[in-house]
């Protein structure tokens, strides 16, 4: 398969990959789900504490997380604040071994591949969505990369936090067209949706646009592989 050289032909290209590299190396955990919301949010609350606000914005399409959040403070996972969420010790070892696992999986499902590359260039396209950052990737990024974290690790959690630019990229899109969530989720196949996907596909684009053509095809190319 041909790595598309225009960059939004690219980003459409890219996204399904990198969500089926994420969905694949969860899936190999064994644990799908397992620590409901502290596992979407392992790579975010060990750096810095989350509102409602916030988590509104990453949950643009209205998931009730009210209950998982109880859940984890009624087990000391989680403290809320008067609203603000953080995470505490017990907390923050639950995430240290989810992170454990992630590696041993990882190291073990992606040993022949050229891990350390990918997660490089994971890191250089996630710095470049960064740059200026919608309202979800804010929030989830950066990452959480304890010293020594191995390259597995490093590009699964980058991979992580680069789904939320493209999510904001089409959010962005479909607010361009007068749209709401609502109306979005429920809207059919046709030249409105076709419209705001070329949107996203423009916006997502951005962040690989600095990379030479060589770069974007080991990106595309290795990380196909890992699926």
């Amino acid at each position: 398969m041909l790595t598309p050289t225009d960059p939004h032909a690219y980003a459409a290209a890219i996204a399904p990959v990198i969500d089926a590299v994420h969905v694949n190396l969860h899936a190999a955990t064994r644990r799908p789900g397992a620590l409901g919301l502290l596992n979407d949010l392992r790579f975010t609350l060990p750096l810095r504490t989350l509102t409602r606000r916030d988590l509104a914005a990453v949950h643009r399409y209205g998931d009730d997380r009210e209950e998982s959040i109880r859940e984890h403070v009624r087990r000391g996972e989680l403290a809320d604040d008067d609203g603000t969420l953080r995470l505490t010790e017990r907390g923050l070892d639950l995430v240290h071994r989810l992170y454990e696992t992630h590696a041993a999986v990882a190291g073990r499902i992606w040993r022949d591949h050229d891990v350390e590359t990918l997660a490089a260039l994971a890191g250089r396209v996630l710095g470049k969505a960064m740059a200026e950052p919608g309202d979800a990737l804010a929030v989830m990024a950066p990452p959480y990369e304890p010293e020594g974290a191995p390259a597995g690790l490093l590009l699964f959690n980058r991979l992580a936090a680069l789904r939320y630019a493209r999510a904001d990229a089409h959010a962005a899109a479909w607010q361009a067209a007068g749209m709401t969530a609502a109306e979005v989720v429920a809207l059919e196949p046709g030249p409105l949706r076709e419209r705001i996907e070329a949107g996203t596909n423009r916006r997502a684009a951005v962040p690989y646009e600095a990379f030479s053509e060589p770069e974007r095809e080991t990106l595309y190319t290795g990380l196909l592989a890992l699926v």
